[in-house]
């Protein structure tokens, strides 16, 4: 793909995700989800593959009718009420409508088919910006909403994604599906606290996304797309291997790491608000999650691919990668849990 070709896929790609944060207005907001959905659709299709272009359609269609069901929910809406500001109530079918749309933008459970088949027929960074970048604006929206979402269906959304995204992964040998369903799984914890307590939703979104971006510039710097590409890692750099293995404990949401943050944070505010039920089960699920992270861990630092007792590792990365993006996402997916108490204030 050109450059310039490439620089304007990627300005259309954050231009839509600002238009819909900063929007108030029903349309504009509808405006970025699409521009959104077709800058990506190239980046997936820049593999010339049918299993690429099998991805690029089933993304187009799902987001499309997402977006369709989100402008025919702010119609029926406007048409009721004489308003399209975003921040209004809205009435019954408007929000049952919405809430269709958005769980099927985000790839929350039952709507979750699409994301585990197109994250595997993309290429590795197609599938970090679908699994982190295109996760903000649909977040925004709920956001924006949250006065108009049902606590009880978005408490049940969550628990059935944690549990669809630790059972979808026990059996996974592609990376590119085990991101998709952890992907899964965490946004199962986002939406369990996104109408209680919005402050621990951003937090848990923004911490997410950096520990993603971590585990996938280490996938994608070395080139590992099953889960035996990982055995020979440390052939690369020990220290990418280490990364690896801290970023991937991390998103398990192993104490004492960063992602352990979030999940503490909603535990303890599901407790307060007498969820207990709910939380036991969601804690139970993320022990699923955590089974096949430390199985992706123990392939990549504990076990080594058939070689001779003369391998070595090689001296230097590839001379057209850029490791140093690496060092500020893996350092704050690892470290930042003491500064927890600097977090909430």
């Amino acid at each position: 793909m050109s450059p310039t070709i490439y620089t304007i896929i990627l300005s259309s790609l954050a231009t839509g995700t600002i238009i819909t944060m900063t929007s108030h207005h029903w349309l504009m907001a509808w405006v970025g989800l699409e521009l959104n959905t077709l800058a990506v659709i190239p980046i997936i299709s820049t593999m010339h593959h049918p299993r690429s272009t099998e991805a690029a359609t089933k993304y187009f269609l799902t987001q499309a009718a997402a977006s369709a069901l989100i402008l025919f929910s702010s119609m029926t809406n406007a048409w009721n009420t004489g308003s399209w500001d975003i921040t209004q109530p809205l009435t019954p079918p408007s929000y049952i409508l919405l809430t269709m749309a958005l769980a099927m933008k985000l790839g929350l459970a039952p709507l979750h088919f699409w994301l585990p088949e197109v994250i595997q027929g993309s290429t590795m960074t197609a599938a970090f910006i679908i699994t982190t970048w295109q996760k903000i604006a649909p977040m925004s929206l709920i956001f924006l909403t949250m006065n108009n979402l049902s606590t009880s269906v978005f408490l049940l959304m969550g628990l059935l994604s944690s549990l669809v995204g630790g059972w979808g992964g026990l059996n996974q040998t592609q990376t590119r599906k085990i991101m998709a369903y952890s992907s899964i799984a965490h946004l199962g914890w986002m939406a369990t606290i996104s109408s209680i307590m919005t402050n621990i939703l951003i937090m848990n979104l923004l911490i997410y996304l950096i520990m993603t971006t971590s585990v996938f510039l280490s996938l994608i710097i070395s080139k590992s797309k099953t889960i035996q590409d990982t055995t020979s890692t440390w052939t690369l750099s020990p220290t990418l291997t280490v990364i690896m293995l801290l970023s991937l404990l991390s998103l398990g949401g192993l104490p004492p790491l960063t992602g352990f943050v979030p999940k503490w944070l909603i535990m303890e505010e599901l407790i307060l608000q007498n969820f207990n039920l709910l939380i036991s089960m969601m804690a139970a699920s993320s022990l699923l999650s955590l089974f096949f992270y430390l199985r992706l861990t123990y392939t990549t630092t504990l076990t080594l691919s058939p070689n001779t007792t003369q391998t070595k590792f090689k001296w230097r990365f590839y001379p057209n990668t850029r490791t140093m993006f690496i060092a500020a996402p893996a350092t704050i997916s690892i470290f930042l849990l003491p500064m927890t108490p600097l977090i909430l204030l």
